[in-house]
């Protein structure tokens, strides 16, 4: 039997990567993704980030999307070789070695890690931190580009003694979407697909994008449980979760039934 096609829904940049991974694994992947990555109107925020880039002691970035905008050309990486790096997972770790940032000075879980998230980089970092040092989240925003995401590193910086300001070098976006698109995902609603989502903002843009679809006979693959939650509530009948490693979500995608 046919292997199921695997819907891979992470922005375009590191949709394209997840699959030819898994089109290497021999599965039939395709990409539809869910966020779309613009650029700020206003660059502004970036430039005064570097300006301040002395004061801080680490770097923290959520994306291999907030590497490669953080760093644009003509910025002066020297400024910033007293920080520490810190990458939520192997994605990230490439973008600031893209960038030009030594692997010796980039802090990351494992890339056979179990989970790739602030919890599993906290535990890594987390005695850096003390009275005194400071923090600089480097992240996405929202439309208008104003930061967001979970404040729960930088609740625990603070709770260590640290202080953490946060700077969004990027937007992100419901994307538009054509005709064979839409014709796509309403012909991935019976189970004869599997959703691959390693975020919940891509599963909430999916619902503001096709409102009136049924999802009970949906099966999806999410790589965290509180992305997991999001598809539940959603109406996706089967979800597994499952660790963002290759293998590991290969072996999840082929346990469906």
């Amino acid at each position: 039997m046919a292997p199921r096609r695997v819907i891979v829904t992470r922005p375009a940049r590191e949709a394209s990567r997840w699959v030819d991974d898994l089109r290497h694994a021999g599965l039939d992947a395709i990409a539809l993704p869910l966020i779309e990555i613009a650029p700020l109107e206003d660059r502004k925020p970036i430039e005064a980030a570097w300006q301040r880039i002395a004061d801080h002691d680490a770097l923290m970035f959520v994306s291999a999307a907030a590497a490669a905008h953080f760093f644009f050309p003509g910025a002066k990486l020297d400024a910033a070789a007293h920080c520490r790096f810190w990458a939520t997972g192997p994605g990230t770790v490439r973008g600031l070695r893209e960038a030009g940032v030594a692997a010796s000075s980039i802090d990351a879980p494992a890339a056979d890690a179990a989970q790739f998230d602030s919890e599993a980089l906290w535990a890594l970092v987390r005695s850096q931190v003390r009275p005194g040092v400071r923090v600089l989240i480097v992240r996405g925003g929202d439309a208008s580009g104003q930061a967001t995401g979970r404040e729960w590193l930088a609740r625990e910086i603070a709770d260590a003694g640290g202080t953490c300001e946060a700077v969004a070098v990027y937007r992100r976006l419901v994307p538009a979407i054509g005709d064979e698109d839409r014709r796509m995902i309403s012909g991935a609603t019976d189970g004869s697909a599997i959703w691959l989502f390693s975020s919940s903002e891509a599963i909430a843009n999916l619902r503001a994008l096709a409102p009136a679809i049924d999802w009970r006979a949906a099966a999806a693959v999410a790589t965290h449980e509180r992305i997991a939650r999001a598809a539940r509530a959603a109406g996706f009948g089967r979800v597994h979760v499952s660790p963002p490693s290759l293998s590991s979500l290969v072996a999840s995608i082929e346990s469906f039934a």
